[in-house]
């Protein structure tokens, strides 16, 4: 094991990144809350300058997975479309059965140029969470509660607040509304036999009325829609943990162009238009399961140097300071100073952990399960 490969797996080092990671986000928030009085004055400055902001936050993710960690991201898809890549409004479709599979649609946002202005349909929940949330706030995220009943309004003004907006965006769907486990997959199909809708094999029924209202509302702003079907080789798992620890995973990405006008306008074509796509992402899971490959020409865009640099001048910045800070911790001898220092390492090496544990499907939302637990 190399030097690095051997730092790669110290949780002294995890730390640093995590401390990195941490203040540069709370010092990003500070500057968007700074932002908030640009707004009145020229909504679209504001726009452009949280893009850069939650780039310089975002980036340091896409960073762990292009460079510590070396993953590789491959696409399946004609030249065509990747000549649109970045030139256009889009929905993105993605498959939501891993742990970092936002991370590698973060990884092609930034290869393209699009990652700063990157939208997703979000739970509500987490725009409480430290860092992630509240950049999302200043980013005009979409949050939702999934109860149609008390979304739609929100849901509705929300993305119509978006048809403005200056720079290229990708708006990321979910459209299955949570991770693929067994138990929801079950209860998923039992409800799509309930429906007389095929069963689905590697996917959850798709919740339609996210997809059709942004269709809606986004028509006339939205060029088409990407759907993004993703897995692993080796048939891996991998974690943001893994990442961290610097494992290298190599993605396969098959991604199809629908352009809009495709989508048919009236809601239940479009619901039922959906549904035939889920069909057709299974089928693309089938053969990848059985030949290790997605149809289409493989396209590998080159990481760019960016997200590197990026954390390294962050790290360059906090953590001298910090460096002098311990030094003078344990020098001045002082057994409460050094307690009180090692309980704040404790504290932060928690809150690093519990912010990882929001990718981890094992802890994710009981969103799914509960038509089970009724039955149960």
């Amino acid at each position: 094991m190399g030097l690095l490969a051997f730092l790669k797996t110290q949780f002294a080092v995890h730390l640093l990144v995590g401390f990195v990671f941490v203040v540069s986000g709370l010092v990003i928030n500070f500057a968007q809350l700074c932002t908030l009085a640009i707004w009145p004055v020229s909504k679209q400055l504001y726009r452009r300058l949280n893009c850069r902001l939650a780039y310089s936050l975002w980036s340091q993710l896409v960073m762990l997975l292009e460079w510590w960690s070396g993953t590789e991201c491959t696409l399946f898809t004609d030249q065509a479309t990747v000549d649109r890549f970045g030139k256009e409004h889009v929905v993105i479709i993605l498959n939501h059965n891993f742990e970092i599979d936002f991370l590698c649609g973060w990884t092609m946002c930034e290869r393209f140029g699009v990652l700063g202005s990157s939208k997703v349909l979000a739970k509500k929940e987490l725009l409480y969470v430290p860092l992630i949330g509240w950049t999302w706030y200043f980013l005009e995220i979409v949050f939702c509660k999934r109860k149609w009943e008390e979304d739609r309004d929100t849901v509705i003004e929300g993305l119509k607040r978006l048809s403005d907006y200056p720079e290229y965006m990708w708006f990321l769907l979910y459209c299955e509304g949570t991770r693929f486990t067994e138990t929801k997959h079950r209860v998923s199909m039992e409800v799509a036999a309930s429906k007389g809708l095929p069963p689905l094999k590697y996917h959850l029924l798709p919740r339609t009325k996210g997809f059709t209202t942004a269709v809606q509302c986004l028509r006339g702003t939205v060029a088409a829609v990407y759907d993004v079907t993703l897995n692993f080789r080796g048939n891996k798992n991998p974690s943001l943990l893994g990442i961290l620890y610097g494992k290298k995973y190599e993605a396969d990405m098959c991604v199809r162009r629908f352009p809009l006008e495709e989508i048919p306008l009236d809601e239940k074509e479009a619901a039922q238009w959906l549904h035939k796509l889920y069909q057709e992402k299974d089928a693309l899971q089938e053969m990848y399961n059985q030949k290790g490959v997605f149809p289409g020409a493989q396209f590998k865009p080159a990481r760019r140097p960016w997200t590197l640099l990026n954390f390294l001048c962050w790290a360059t910045v906090l953590l001298s300071p910090l460096f002098s800070f311990v030094l003078g911790v344990f020098a001045s001898g002082s057994p409460l100073l050094i307690l009180a220092f090692l309980g704040f390492v404790g504290a932060a090496s928690f809150g690093v952990r519990r912010l990882i544990g929001v990718t981890e499907i094992e802890k994710g939302s009981s969103y799914g399960n509960q038509e089970f637990k009724k039955k149960e």
